[in-house]
């Protein structure tokens, strides 16, 4: 069917597969010509878009990085103070201990010199006892 089909352009005789290949051809042509132009109809929307002055949105950004660098500064102090605030908590801590420590000893040593006058009253007495002992008309 192909091969009995002719076409007559321009005075020029095409038939069968000489149909098919000029067809092919010339749809592969215009499709490439109409990518193009709607390539270069896309570029032209690109570029008519105007791109907004930054400049603002610049020293915005200056302003917000000077102000970064204050507040890491700021944190390092803050991690400076953190760390001798755990020092003092360490020394109060230490300080609780021996006061704690006071106490107990000083207990101690009232319930000592609580016994060691109870042991001089008794020595004391013991004293008399052997004085009355040594002389007992002392006084009568």
């Amino acid at each position: 069917m192909l091969a009995d089909t002719e076409v007559n352009i321009g005075g020029t005789k095409l038939k069968g597969v000489w149909i098919a290949i000029v067809l092919t051809i010339g749809t592969s042509i215009g499709g490439t010509v109409w990518t193009a132009s709607s390539l270069y109809s896309r570029l032209e929307a690109v570029e008519s878009i105007k791109i907004p002055d930054t400049t603002e949105m610049q020293e915005q950004l200056v302003a917000l990085g000077g102000n970064l660098e204050t507040i890491m500064e700021r944190q390092k102090e803050l991690i400076a103070l953190q760390e001798r605030v755990v020092d003092v908590e360490k020394l109060v801590t230490e300080m609780q201990v021996t006061v704690e420590k006071a106490k107990l000893a000083t207990e101690n040593s009232d319930k000592i010199q609580g016994k060691l006058d109870k042991i001089d009253k008794e020595v004391e007495s013991l004293w008399q006892g052997m004085d009355f002992l040594a002389n007992p008309y002392r006084g009568e």
